[in-house]
Parts: structure tokens; C-alpha cells; sequence
């Protein structure tokens, strides 16, 4: 393929008269079927074919320059297939099909079957596993991804007493608990919770005047009345 002349982001080849052809049936066909990221990525670059800017084709599209200079590379690089939406590749299962069916065997076989001496399984006794099986290393947080996608659930254990009566249990919810509920509070507890008044006042019952500091005569009187008030308010 010819290269792009300097400044010029596609070449002569991704601008000859097949590959416009085929670039404006990709256009005509992402605008019947309504896919808008791959019609603009083509109107991008039919627009910069036909001599429009990148500044103004990225106006009018309403994107990013740096979008339309991507879209033009892709296109240069791989034709109208590199302007299509792909998903990408993820990355490479550590476990093929047949060692994940493996596993799905050895999991529903049981702990106790794969020399494990708890019967339930847990994550990382998975991940032993499947280290010791496979030669593979899985992180304890991947492992129950890898579990839900084999087709098994997260489980909970509920704890529960060893000699309890799930009758008894289920009838005291139902009937002992809701009559525990509507029964009156006693009247000694209700009597004990209530609140009393404050007994004695805390106001201030003497306000010392300013002609009193000098004044004997004032100053015992304000002192007798202070004692009344005293005994005044302890009385109470």
C-alpha cells in the first residue's frame, strides 16, 4: 500500500475510486440499520477525503479532533472493517473446556471426595484445587467469578443451635412474640421511669445593688435576707 503524502493522513490507495465506493455503501448501509458510531466514523472520513478539515469535520460531528484522527487511522490502516465496532478479544481463560468440566466434576463431587476433610467448599480449597489439578494459580477473588460462570452459587451458612426446635421456634415468633409486644409495661416500672420534679428553686433570689458595698446597714440586711430565702427554699 502507497503511503500517505506528508501532512495527509490517508493515502492514495484508501482514496482510489473502490475504496471510496466501498466506504460510501458502508456509510449508506450504518445509516439504514441506525449504527451512529460507525456511520460517523465513516462521514469522517469521507469528509476528510473529500478535502474538509479535521477541525471542521469534528464540529460538525459534534466529537473530538483527536476521534477523527483515530477514525482516519484506523480506516488507512484497515479499510472500511477498521471503522466497524469489534469487540475486544478478552483475555485468555486459564482453563480450557475440557478442564473447566473437569472441575465442574471435582466441585459438585464434593470436599470430601477431593481429600478436603471439611464437607463444604470454600474459595480458596477451590483455588487449591484447581492448583493442585491443573497447575494453574487463580486470585481468591477470581475464583468465585470462575464458579459463577460453571454454573455454581455463593452459598451462606445459617447459624442455628444444634438442639433447637424449629416449631417451638416458629410458634414463638408467630404468637408469644406478638403477645410479649401488646402486654401493658407494669406499674412499678412505668413509676420508676417517670420523672420528678426538681424539688427547691434555682433563681436568683438577692441581687446585690450598688449603693450596697458601701452601706453596713444594707449590707446586713441583704445577708439576713439571703439567710430567709435560704431556708426559704429548702423548706420547699
Amino acid at each position: 500500500m502507497a503511503k500517505a503524502k506528508n501532512g495527509e493522513a490517508i493515502s492514495g490507495a484508501r482514496r482510489s475510486e473502490a475504496a471510496v465506493t466501498a466506504l460510501r455503501c458502508f456509510l449508506d448501509e450504518r445509516a439504514k440499520s441506525g449504527n451512529l458510531h460507525e456511520w460517523r466514523r465513516a462521514k469522517a472520513v469521507l469528509c476528510y477525503i473529500e478535502g474538509e478539515r479535521v477541525e471542521d469535520i469534528a464540529d460538525d460531528l459534534d466529537v473530538a479532533r483527536g476521534s477523527v484522527n483515530r477514525w482516519l487511522r484506523w480506516y488507512e490502516t484497515m479499510g472500511v472493517q477498521g471503522l466497524a465496532t469489534a469487540t475486544p478479544p478478552g483475555a485468555t481463560p486459564k482453563l480450557n473446556a475440557q478442564q473447566r468440566r473437569e472441575l465442574t466434576a471435582l466441585v459438585e463431587a464434593g470436599s470430601i471426595a477431593a481429600g478436603y476433610t471439611s464437607g463444604v467448599w470454600t474459595g480458596p480449597m477451590v483455588g487449591d484445587l484447581i492448583e493442585a489439578k491443573f497447575g494453574v494459580r487463580y486470585h481468591k477473588h477470581n475464583v468465585p467469578r470462575l464458579l459463577h460462570e460453571l454454573g455454581f452459587s455463593l452459598q451462606r451458612p445459617r447459624k442455628r443451635l444444634a438442639r433447637a426446635d424449629l416449631a417451638l421456634q416458629e410458634t414463638w415468633v408467630r404468637e408469644r412474640l406478638p403477645a410479649i409486644k401488646k402486654k401493658p409495661m407494669p406499674a412499678a416500672v412505668s413509676s420508676c421511669m417517670a420523672m420528678k420534679p426538681a424539688s427547691g428553686s434555682t433563681a436568683v433570689c438577692i441581687a446585690h445593688g450598688p449603693e450596697s458595698e458601701n452601706n453596713p446597714t444594707s449590707t446586713r440586711m441583704a445577708s439576713a435576707r439571703r439567710r430567709m430565702c435560704l431556708v426559704h427554699c429548702r423548706s420547699k
